[in-house]
């Protein structure tokens, strides 16, 4: 596995960019990415670059509360995490070599399975089906 020093923000950047620029363009996430964000792209960007840098590079900079975030997002249902891995996983492979995508998508899958957790999880009903 690549050593996470030789992770840079610019890979991250760029990964982050690309990724965005797929979320905008889908049928299913973009719609919701609209309405949440409006015209603060730019700041959720940044937000973003912040995130990953902290996941990836163990920065700090991020300092937000992403459950809560997406607790009031309105139409957001367990299946667009599915979505939004797919998309994530693309942008991994078309933005970084293999060694570095791989800790990308894993962290990623870790990621959305907690929030699908933190958000859909009720102990007395039933996991939905093919969401494990």
């Amino acid at each position: 596995m690549k050593d996470r020093a030789l992770v840079s923000e610019q890979e991250i950047r760029r990964l982050v960019d690309l990724f965005y620029d797929k979320v905008r363009a889908d049928p299913d996430l973009g719609p919701i990415f609209e309405r949440v964000i409006q015209d603060e792209w730019g700041p959720h960007l940044q937000k973003m670059y912040d995130f990953w840098s902290s996941v990836m590079l163990a920065t700090g900079r991020y300092r937000g509360q992403p459950v809560v975030i997406h607790k009031r997002i309105e139409g957001l249902e367990i299946e667009l995490f599915d979505r939004w891995l797919a998309l994530f996983g693309e942008s991994c492979a078309e933005s970084l070599d293999a060694e570095t995508a791989g800790p990308f998508w894993r962290k990623a899958v870790r990621i959305a399975e907690s929030l699908k957790l933190a958000l859909f999880y009720r102990p007395d009903q039933p996991w939905p089906l093919g969401t494990a």
